[in-house]
């Protein structure tokens, strides 16, 4: 049986590490203190030694240098993890016999990967393509999952939310579960009974104070069929969910909208996990987001708007479509994947409206960034409810319009 020895690492990642690698028949040991790890180095010889550097570099020097000095360790691979290096750093770790050095967060598929080329065993990784964004915002973990339900994926929310949980020291933490995109059968039913149950396992999250936003009947069914899921709730109607998160505020629809609901307020990929993996390049394969430059649909009636757009998007080396009603758009989308979709909600003929419930409809995977002067909530919580990723209101300044689509793009890497 292959070992693995475990040093330092924070005690959510190492006990992700320790479930992972248990499950694929590998022998999992911990120390901590550099002085315990080399002693228990010598003690068990592992076949692999992983090694968090967030502590004291200068130490993490001593031990590697202390190992490659034993005729017995000095052939043990090493993987470290942990904060940026510098590059002398960098370029120093390959004489300790270092295999890889992983910064933090980091992406699940291809750490497991190196384990399994140094091991030499293949270790099973679930590959179902699966989206899935963790967003914070105060004491609120917004939660989407689009195309599937990934159990690699959802091995790793339950450590994440711990992980959110720990470093802003959450007493009443509320999460919202966006699988607005997802239609589920009884196939699915053992992988969603996991999704809850990850997403529930930490004792500060009681059901119910989480939301599922879903249109999908089996979700609901087997939710309201389990007891052990009693108070969660499952709603079609984002509106009442958003209505209870920003209770009491005032202000722009826009600046509701984008500051409190569509705006993290701490970055949810921090901490030792992340939750996309390296081998995600886009939502689909065929998709521009691996061009250079990206490329743009924007859908407006007026001819001002979309030069103006246009003209905007140039910053970015963006190369833009421009279509004048939601029937060209839509003919155009028969064939084509965009990175961003820019599109105004009141126009003649197929409204804004129409063409999300049309892309909803589709499970078209370009996002949505809704550009128009309707500052109605109605208008707002509907265009949201359907999809869309933001929501901005005419007129803005070039650079603000260009941050948010940026945004936007970036969130699907």
């Amino acid at each position: 049986m292959k070992q693995v020895l475990i040093i330092d690492e924070p005690p959510l990642f190492r006990e992700f590490l320790k479930n992972k690698l248990t499950t694929e028949g590998i022998q999992v040991e911990f120390a901590n203190g550099r002085r315990d790890a080399f002693t228990k180095m010598l003690n068990i010889l592992p076949d692999l030694v992983i090694i968090d550097t967030a502590n004291d570099y200068t130490q993490l020097t001593d031990l590697l240098k202390k190992k490659q000095e034993n005729p017995n360790a000095k052939k043990i691979p090493v993987l470290l993890t942990g904060p940026v290096l510098s590059r002398d750093q960098v370029q120093e770790l390959p004489r300790y016999n270092v295999s890889k050095y992983f910064n933090k967060p980091i992406k699940f598929d291809i750490f497991f990967e190196s384990i399994g080329h140094i091991l030499k065993l293949p270790l099973s990784i679930d590959t179902t393509q699966c989206i899935m964004d963790v967003h914070l915002n105060d004491n609120i973990i917004f939660i989407e999952i689009a195309q599937g339900l990934n159990r690699e994926k959802m091995a790793l929310l339950k450590y994440k939310i711990s992980e959110l949980l720990d470093d802003n020291n959450f007493t009443s933490p509320k999460i919202v579960l966006m699988l607005t995109n997802l239609k589920l059968s009884f196939i699915d039913g053992a992988n969603l009974e996991l999704l809850l149950d990850n997403i529930t396992a930490d004792s500060r999250i009681l059901k119910k104070n989480v939301k599922i936003l879903s249109f999908d009947h089996f979700t609901k069914e087997l939710i309201n069929g389990h007891t052990q899921y009693k108070g969660i709730e499952v709603t079609q109607n984002l509106a009442a969910v958003l209505n209870s998160l920003v209770q009491g505020d005032s202000g722009e629809i826009t600046d509701l909208i984008n500051n409190k609901i569509l705006t993290s307020t701490d970055d949810a990929e921090q901490g030792s996990i992340q939750m996309k993996f390296y081998s995600e390049s886009g939502v689909l394969d065929n998709t521009n987001a691996n061009h250079k430059n990206p490329v743009i649909a924007i859908v407006d009636d007026e001819i001002v708007t979309r030069t103006l757009l246009q003209n905007a998007f140039k910053q970015i080396h963006a190369t833009c479509e421009l279509f004048e009603s939601g029937t060209d758009f839509l003919y155009a989308s028969n064939t084509k994947v965009y990175d961003l979709i820019v599109l105004d909600i009141f126009m003649p003929g197929l409204s804004g409206f129409d063409i999300l419930t049309r892309l909803h409809l589709q499970k078209y995977p370009s996002p949505v960034l809704i550009y128009s002067q309707a500052t109605q909530r109605k208008a707002v919580i509907q265009a949201l409810s359907l999809g869309a990723k933001s929501y901005l209101v005419k007129p803005l300044k070039a650079q603000e319009i260009i941050k948010k689509a940026q945004e936007i793009m970036n969130a699907k890497f």
